[in-house]
């Protein structure tokens, strides 16, 4: 689940098992701070970015908190469909492996041309367990570009990946 689409549960469960040496206080200062970003996605000025994400069902399965909160989180992650600029989509797990898998998660930032003559080159990043990838080579960029557009073309529609999380809140999480 994107840092960005997080409630204040989810963030913490994801940050108690990534940095379970974090202290308490650490640890909400960090969930404070993930959450703070989210105003990106409802600012007018700039205008907001559009993020189009595409999960695998896993994420949507996978308990990372008790199954209320789990449910809240995938209830969230529905609010936040309704804004024009949100796009989510859903790789079900009869997809099977593919590309996306081995690629992990990653992020593809194009950038406005704003007041500038020529644009910010793409990037795409990656985290890891020790640190932050920022790959801004054409060619790395390229290739994220094919994993994306197969992630694309395996993934449900907008309205079909709605109807997969509401029956997962409804099943898994008794929401």
């Amino acid at each position: 689940m994107p840092g960005i689409f997080q409630t204040r549960d989810y963030a913490r469960g994801i940050y108690r098992i990534d940095q379970p040496d974090m202290t308490d206080d650490d640890r909400e200062r960090a969930v404070d701070l993930r959450l703070q970003r989210q105003s990106l996605l409802t600012r007018r000025l700039p205008k907001a970015p559009e993020v189009q994400v595409v999960l695998c069902e896993s994420v949507l399965l996978r308990p990372v908190v008790s199954s209320a909160a789990m449910a809240e989180q995938l209830r969230h992650l529905l609010r936040l469909t309704e804004q024009p600029n949100i796009s989510v989509r859903v790789t079900p797990l009869t997809a099977g492996p593919h590309q996306g898998t081995v690629a992990g998660e990653f992020v593809m930032l194009n950038f406005p041309l704003g007041n500038r003559s020529t644009p910010e080159p793409p990037v795409v990043y990656s985290e890891a367990i020790t640190g932050a990838l920022y790959l801004d080579r054409p060619g790395e960029f390229a290739t994220y570009e094919k994993v994306w557009s197969s992630l694309l073309s395996l993934a449900l529609d907008e309205g079909q990946s709605i109807e997969l999380i509401n029956k997962v809140i409804g099943e898994v999480h008794h929401g």
